[in-house]
């Protein structure tokens, strides 16, 4: 006869059977602000955007949670179930780039998320006074952040900085525009303003460049020679009179008695 075998069931698994069976029989979806899907949200610096969970094609109450990025977010007790609302106030550029999903508490496989795209004008920071000594390299450093990216150029004395090859360099990314000058020169000496220019908005920032005389160097090795030098002719002049000075303190001793 031959034996009949049973196949082990994990823990829990029916639970999870019937979970997914429901949310494949009923069409069970959830939707943010009207999207169904993964979109991106675009948006300016703004006091305060909503996002909207709902719940659809559910016969029974089901919980919602948010999450921003991987952190959770915390949910009032009225604000959980069926549809839940969250507020992002203000929205400024550090929330550029971040995901919020909303995720059915009981299967968070059933998730929609949002990617926030904050635009703004550029906004612009840097050290705008700089002294440097002849003939030392200096770069000049502005950071710039904007979305969407801007084009960044840069002025001496409000006009046009003709770049020397062997003299200039330009680098650039997507939050730092740096030129740096090698071997700086007293005509090197004035005011560089970095422009940044995008479709929202431009933005500027002066750099006071100060050149300095070059300082005359002191080899450490000759000061330090010298020196040691003067030390031992000083002794070697003590030891030599030593008993020249004696005699005289000895005098004087004398004396005073």
């Amino acid at each position: 006869m031959a034996q009949r075998r049973s196949l082990a069931v994990p823990y829990g698994a029916p639970v999870l059977a019937v979970s997914f069976l429901a949310c494949v029989a009923t069409g069970l979806e959830l939707s943010v602000n009207n999207h169904a899907a993964d979109f991106t949200l675009s948006t300016g610096l703004s006091p305060a955007i909503s996002l909207s969970c709902l719940v659809h094609n559910s016969s029974q109450a089901e919980e919602l949670l948010w999450y921003r990025g991987d952190g959770q977010v915390a949910l009032k007790e009225g604000n959980k179930v069926n549809i839940s609302n969250i507020c992002i106030s203000p929205v400024n550029q550090s929330d550029n780039g971040v995901t919020f999903t909303c995720r059915l508490a009981r299967d968070k496989s059933v998730k929609v998320s949002v990617i926030l795209d904050v635009q703004f004008p550029p906004q612009l920071s840097g050290e705008e006074t700089l002294h440097v000594e002849e003939e030392k390299d200096v770069t000049l450093t502005c950071n710039s952040k904007s979305n969407p990216q801007a084009q960044s150029t840069w002025l001496k004395d409000n006009q046009s900085l003709t770049l020397q090859q062997s003299r200039h360099e330009l680098y650039q990314t997507s939050e730092v525009f740096q030129l740096s000058i090698r071997k700086v020169q007293k005509s090197d000496n004035g005011t560089y303003t970095c422009v940044v220019e995008s479709r929202l908005g431009n933005g500027t920032r002066d750099f006071h460049l100060i050149v300095e005389d070059k300082k005359p160097v002191f080899p450490k090795e000759a000061v330090i020679a010298a020196v040691v030098v003067v030390t031992i002719t000083v002794l070697f002049g003590i030891v030599a009179r030593k008993d020249k000075i004696f005699k005289c303190f000895k005098k004087s001793r004398e004396t005073s008695l």
